[in-house]
């Protein structure tokens, strides 16, 4: 099994679409932790594999930048 990995900036919306940053915060949140769940599943059936290691650091790389975009973005915006 193999998943695509999925960058989440090319999905990322622009600061003047309609929901505003806001909406593009918390979709890049869900879809970190949407395409976790989905890397971890695939780490799990190739468990002490290369690839395992490689998915497990890009997911780890995607949630950490994710959370912290959105923790920025909450200090700033309070």
């Amino acid at each position: 099994m193999s998943a695509e990995v999925v960058r989440l900036s090319d999905y990322r919306m622009d600061d003047g679409a309609e929901g505003g940053i806001d909406l593009a915060i918390a979709v890049d949140l869900a879809t970190a932790v949407d395409v976790a769940i989905r890397d971890l599943r695939e780490i799990l059936l190739c468990w002490g594999s290369e690839i395992a290691r490689q998915r497990a650091e890009e997911c780890e790389s995607t949630l950490r930048r994710a959370y912290s975009e959105f923790v920025t973005y909450q200090t700033v915006s309070q």
